[in-house]
């Protein structure tokens, strides 16, 4: 999932779009703050988000508090059950720093689908569009 929304991001027809990509253990609240829009992705665990990605949200969240209000932000969950405790897990924290969901999270629940991974790519080009364009 994630190299479908990195991919989608990165379409050659995009300007002055520079796409980073960092796995929740190594990126860090600079990261947030240099970004002028963001995606995450999780898997479902445990009817949560991932623990990494507790993790970086632990460790971003005050760093970038008051810093980072209407940035905005989509999501993308690979989900064993129905996705929606990491969802809302993920929008409750994200609410706390004022950034702006601008799409809605791409879940991929039960046996996955690799048709449903267009989606993803959709999901990268629609940030990167909105960003491109100055819409978001």
């Amino acid at each position: 999932m994630a190299d479908a929304v990195i991919e989608g991001a990165r379409q050659a027809d995009f300007e002055g779009i520079e796409v980073r990509v960092r796995s929740p253990l190594e990126a860090d609240a600079d990261d947030l703050l240099w970004a002028d829009g963001f995606i995450l992705g999780t898997p479902e665990n445990f009817g949560y988000m991932s623990g990494a990605m507790k993790y970086f949200l632990d460790r971003v969240y005050y760093p970038c508090e008051g810093k980072v209000d209407g940035c905005p932000w989509a999501l993308f969950v690979r989900a064993g059950n129905d996705g929606s405790g990491a969802i809302s897990s993920i929008r409750r924290i994200l609410k706390g720093l004022g950034v702006r969901e601008v799409q809605e999270p791409v879940l991929i629940a039960g046996d996955f689908d690799e048709a449903r991974l267009d989606e993803c790519r959709e999901l990268g080009m629609t940030m990167a569009a909105g960003l491109e364009a100055g819409v978001f």
